[in-house]
C-alpha cells in the first residue's frame, strides 16, 4: 500500500494505540510497517492535530530560511 496519511489520520492512529490497541493490529489495520508506526510515534507522540500542523509549519520555516 503505497498511499500517505494525513498529519490527522497519523495522530488519531497513535490515539488508538495509547488507549490500548496493540501496534501489530494496528499496522494490519492500517496497512503499514511496525517501524512506521515507532517512527511517528517518536516524531508525532502526545501531539494534537493543531499541534502537528504547527510543527509542520515551523519545518517548512526553518527549511525555507536554511535555504537563503
Amino acid at each position: 500500500m503505497n498511499k500517505r496519511l494525513t498529519e490527522s489520520q497519523i495522530v488519531a492512529i497513535l490515539k488508538e494505540a495509547e488507549t490500548g490497541m496493540r501496534v501489530p493490529e494496528l499496522c494490519r489495520r492500517y496497512g503499514i510497517e511496525q517501524s512506521t508506526f515507532y517512527k511517528w510515534r517518536s516524531k508525532y507522540g502526545g501531539m494534537e492535530v493543531s499541534d502537528v500542523r504547527r510543527f509542520e509549519a515551523l519545518e517548512e520555516e526553518n527549511l525555507r530560511l536554511n535555504a537563503k
